[in-house]
């Protein structure tokens, strides 16, 4: 057996369809159906039961695949060792990063990533943490940015910096006049949130859980799914809203003094570099932490900070 026909093996094991799993692998449906047939006829088993829709694994099958992931895997791994022992930093890499970091910390880094590894070839896709979990184990991604702590016990995360939370409030606000607030001070009941599945929104409720200020009925009156909408509303008078501390830096100058900072230990959130604990690409990772390293230590300064779950406790 080869190591491209174990490949087939996984892909078939995950898409639970052939034509699928080539459409994925590239090739033509007959000739990945004949390598996996060979693997069978060499083994004397069969992997899969393909009188069942979708296709399903026979119970050897399963234990096929899981050792076929390591073996898959290793074979990553020894490409990984040349390529350093080279010192080459190069090839296909990709990057997830959920929606509340990509559209300020990618322009703060992407640029100077290409400029420095031109041989990369970045493939990044904007993605909430459970597709990002999700893609990360099954080998779709080579690496995250995301909020952390995950608690995934087959994946390893590095932090890169720790963002403060920050208030908006409209200027007619009870609290306008306070130059810095208390979490206790937040009424969940006027909070402008984001669509459920934003993590940052979970980091928020469990802020407000934390401080005893969620309401028993959980009836929020507006949600949206962009930070610029909630300020919007904000603005109209229709709540507050909280926003990560990168977020606050492109607002314009009336903007900013609607914003209020709390009092330390400042709630925030921990954004990490997150990837599987193989270490696949490792390289490329280490040169990703270093890039973000340089351009994020000038922009957050804020030390005394109390982190906030990202995780869900409903």
């Amino acid at each position: 057996m080869t190591i491209t026909q174990l490949q087939y093996v996984l892909a078939v094991a995950e898409y639970k369809n052939f034509t699928l799993a080539a459409e994925k692998c590239f090739v033509t449906q007959p000739t990945l159906s004949m390598q996996i047939q060979k693997i069978e006829d060499e083994l004397n088993i069969l992997i899969f039961d393909r009188s069942k829709k979708p296709i399903q694994l026979t119970d050897i099958g399963q234990k096929i695949v899981n050792q076929a992931k390591n073996i898959v895997n290793e074979a990553d791994r020894i490409k990984d060792i040349v390529e350093q022992q080279k010192g080459f930093i190069g090839g296909e890499f990709r990057l997830g990063i959920i929606p509340t970091v990509m559209p300020t910390l990618l322009p703060m880094f992407l640029n100077n990533f290409i400029k420095k590894y031109p041989k990369v070839k970045l493939i990044i896709e904007e993605l909430n943490t459970a597709e990002i979990v999700h893609r990360l184990k099954n080998g779709h991604l080579d690496a995250a940015i995301a909020a952390t702590p995950l608690e995934e016990e087959r994946l390893k995360e590095i932090v890169l910096y720790f963002e403060p939370f920050v208030a908006y409030l409209p200027d007619n606000h009870a609290l306008s006049q306070k130059s810095e607030i208390e979490v206790n001070d937040l009424n969940v009941d006027e909070m402008l949130m984001l669509q459920d599945g934003h993590c940052f929104r979970d980091g928020v409720l469990n802020l407000c859980r934390s401080n005893g200020g969620v309401s028993s009925n959980g009836n929020f009156r507006l949600e949206s799914g962009s930070f610029e909408t909630l300020v919007k509303l904000a603005d109209e008078g229709l709540g507050t809203t909280l926003l990560p501390y990168l977020h606050t830096l492109n607002l314009n100058e009336t903007d900013k003094r609607k914003l209020h900072q709390f009092k330390e230990p400042k709630p925030a959130r921990e954004v990490s570099l997150v990837f599987p604990k193989t270490e696949l690409k490792i390289h490329i990772i280490d040169a990703l932490r270093s890039t973000i390293a340089g351009v994020i230590k000038g922009a957050i300064v804020f030390q005394n900070v109390q982190i906030v779950s990202p995780l869900s406790k409903k």
